[in-house]
């Protein structure tokens, strides 16, 4: 945890640092005016660690004001600051071309094109926090021989990264849930990340999940943001809210369907994984809950979908350039070798800015439809 604060704090500072740097041309040369600039920037930069501090600390009222201000800031930020790159990448290549060609090309220097890049980011916060609430559906339709006979079909809802918390409340709950309702699942899952921070000021939100009964139950798994925010009590939250939390186990709810479930994998190794996918039952369709979208190959053809979340698609573009990196499954669904598939929720809530850009939220809805048995 130690080397990822100091990580973070150096780059964000570096950020800052880039940030300001450009910006300067638009303000006075004054120290009336840099100053308080200078300690803005140096308050935003620490604002993600005093929101938690001041969430341990019981002061959930000032804590929330910090991350609407700070993560509001993060979001601005991060996009000012891509800008600012792909502006002096353009400058660059406006000077490389001009002195190749002997040609005058008008540079990209001064207030303008710095003050056009803080316009466009601003407008991409606004739009980000609207898309952040428009919550999208996506179908995933399975043929399957492996539904009993007398279910002709079985519709599931995911849900994944809610990050319920500081930020994420009833408003932002209440959308998700109204497109699960709409649905009426006969299964309802998530796929981790369900809380955010501090669970001391949570109360009440289970209440939201009181009308929502899917007839074969609703199951979790954990995510990483279990563990941050405190595992047993995000383990209490999450059942509050009535779901079953598989760590490591499996079910088969009505004997319709097998669901099992592993922790996030600092917690959950491979061993453990395999263990439990070899000791399913065969002739039921098997449906995998895991975090992070990362399939072990040699788990192939144990699952029949692997349902995960964690990567948020990158959230507010263009960082989906930098999570494909890692996780080149961070979207959507993914054909496996032996007869197995992984669809990647984008996240049905935000993690630190309340915003998505081109990264809409989502609600899986997955129908399995019983195929006619080959002969």
């Amino acid at each position: 945890m130690t080397a990822f604060l100091i990580f973070f704090l150096v780059t964000y500072s570096g950020m800052h640092l880039f940030v300001f740097w450009h910006a300067k041309v638009l303000l006075p040369d004054r120290w009336l005016v840099l100053v308080p600039a200078i300690v803005f920037l140096a308050l935003m930069v620490v604002s993600p660690i005093a929101v938690r501090l001041l969430e341990k600390n019981g002061s959930f009222q000032s804590a929330h004001w910090v991350a609407n201000v700070g993560y509001w800031w993060m979001g601005f930020l991060f996009l000012s600051f891509c800008g600012l790159l792909l502006l002096r990448a353009l400058g660059l290549l406006v000077r490389v071309t001009s002195a190749a060609f002997s040609s005058t090309i008008p540079a990209l220097v001064g207030p303008t094109p710095i003050l056009a890049v803080f316009g466009v980011a601003l407008a991409l916060c606004v739009y980000g926090h609207f898309e952040a609430r428009s919550i999208r559906i996506e179908r995933v339709r399975i043929e399957t021989t492996k539904l009993p006979v007398e279910v002709e079909r079985l519709k599931i809802a995911q849900i994944s990264d809610v990050h319920l918390g500081i930020l994420v409340r009833e408003t932002r709950l209440q959308l998700i849930l109204d497109r699960v309702r709409e649905e009426a699942p006969d299964l309802l899952v998530s796929t981790g990340d369900f809380v955010d921070g501090q669970m001391d000021h949570l109360n009440g939100l289970s209440e939201l999940f009181r009308d929502i009964r899917p007839r074969f139950g609703k199951y979790a798994v954990t995510g990483n943001h279990e563990f941050y925010a405190g595992l047993n009590q995000s383990l209490e939250f999450t059942r509050q809210c009535g779901f079953t939390v598989l760590r490591g186990e499996q079910r088969s709810p009505g004997d319709v369907i097998t669901i099992a479930g592993i922790d996030f994998r600092e917690m959950g190794s491979l061993t453990d994984q395999m263990s439990l996918l070899t000791s399913t039952r065969r002739d039921l369709f098997t449906l995998f809950l895991k975090h992070e979208p990362v399939v072990a190959p040699a788990s192939h053809g144990l699952f029949d979908l692997q349902l995960s979340g964690h990567v948020h698609r990158g959230q507010i573009f263009p960082f989906n350039l930098v999570t494909g990196f890692v996780y080149p499954m961070q979207n959507g669904s993914h054909n496996l070798p032996g007869g197995s598939r992984l669809h990647t929720n984008r996240g049905s809530g935000t993690w630190g800015p309340p915003m998505r850009v081109f990264s809409p939220p989502e609600v899986t809805i997955i129908e399995l439809v019983r195929a006619a048995s080959s002969p």
